[in-house]
């Protein structure tokens, strides 16, 4: 797994579910080909370990106004692409 440079926007998540933010990120970073698949793997992942609704946007140019589960969302850049993942 390669570990690469995030830089933290917004988080208001629990220490483990950040951890494992990064660690799934990583993971579908070394596994996908495009950001569709990214964000699928990422949001796949957190339905599984943290019970469904969650959404995961990942891109270069996007903007966001949602409404989510008092902590559960996170907001970050790894190089130039942004992910925003949040739970409804």
């Amino acid at each position: 797994m390669t570990e690469r440079n995030i830089q933290w926007v917004v988080c208001e998540m629990t220490v483990d579910m950040k951890q494992d933010v990064e660690k799934q990120v990583n993971l579908a970073l070394d596994k996908s080909d495009t950001e569709q698949q990214i964000s699928e793997l990422i949001k796949k992942y957190f339905d599984s370990k943290y019970a469904p609704n969650w959404h995961c946007v990942v891109g270069k140019h996007f903007a966001s106004y949602v409404t989510y589960t008092s902590k559960h969302y996170i907001f970050f850049y790894v190089g130039q692409t942004a992910i925003l993942l949040y739970k409804l």
